[in-house]
């Protein structure tokens, strides 16, 4: 038995990156584990991986998909105990360019929605002593030209955070999160729409500027996301945990 076994868990965007790497690492810890996107495809592709993991079609910046997707994983298996807000937006966006509808995608599903999944969750994770692990940037606390939208969002999920962190610890919710560095993923040419080569170049620049000299992947994250999780960090809550290959220090 595992610290995870007949835990059930919540990850959203979980049909991909760091997300997937989570999600199959709960479930092979014995959690049971529903995961989130906004398309089947890749849902169905994770969950063919485990029996432990099923999905639901859902978009975290759709605020009633907040409450959509909580009453479903208490219909599968009737408790909550970890929640992941994985999901994200973001765009290489300079302030000249920016527009009231691109700064609002980026913040309803950065700073919205996990909020509104967080509200929704809370009973539940009140009744299990869980946790929610929210996952932040290195750009949430380090300055980055043209990303200043996307990094104010994750600076301010940093600062959820640590403010749920306080308002929910009577209740004995433990809130941290995750601030993941540049991670080999679909992120650039997809949640930032480059092109193959303008993500190429871009990921050959961070290589460059990381300290270690190289890019994350998705289960060394991962790996960080499950550990805030397990009760055994019950005195653990209200922290930001930067697994970015010393970037953020640099």
């Amino acid at each position: 038995m595992t610290a995870f076994a007949d835990k059930v868990v919540i990850v959203t965007g979980g049909g991909s990156g760091i997300g997937r790497a989570a999600a199959l690492a709960f479930a092979q810890q014995g959690a049971k584990v529903l995961i989130t996107a906004r398309r089947e495809a890749p849902l169905v592709e994770v969950t063919a991986g485990s029996p432990r993991i099923a999905s639901l079609v859902a978009d975290v910046a759709e605020p009633e998909d907040a409450g959509r997707t909580v009453a479903r994983v208490i219909e599968l298996w009737g408790r909550l105990d970890v929640l992941v807000n994985n999901a994200g937006a973001g765009a290489i966006l300079p302030l000249t360019e920016a527009t009231a509808e691109k700064i609002a995608s980026i913040l309803a599903v950065n700073v919205v929605g996990p909020s509104l999944l967080a509200a929704a969750a809370v009973p539940y994770l009140a009744s299990s002593k869980g946790a929610i692990v929210n996952i932040s940037s290195t750009f949430g606390h380090k300055a980055a030209a043209d990303l200043s939208h996307y990094a104010a969002s994750k600076a301010a999920l940093e600062h959820l955070t640590r403010c749920w962190a306080l308002e929910l610890a009577p209740r004995g919710i433990r809130v941290n999160a995750v601030a993941a560095g540049p991670t080999e993923s679909n992120a650039l040419t997809g949640m930032m729409g480059l092109s193959p080569q303008d993500a190429a170049a871009i990921e050959a620049q961070e290589r460059e500027h990381i300290p270690l000299k190289r890019r994350g992947v998705p289960g060394e994250v991962a790996r960080w996301i499950l550990a805030l999780s397990d009760p055994a960090a019950d005195w653990v809550t209200g922290q930001v945990i930067a697994v970015d290959g010393g970037l953020s220090v640099r």
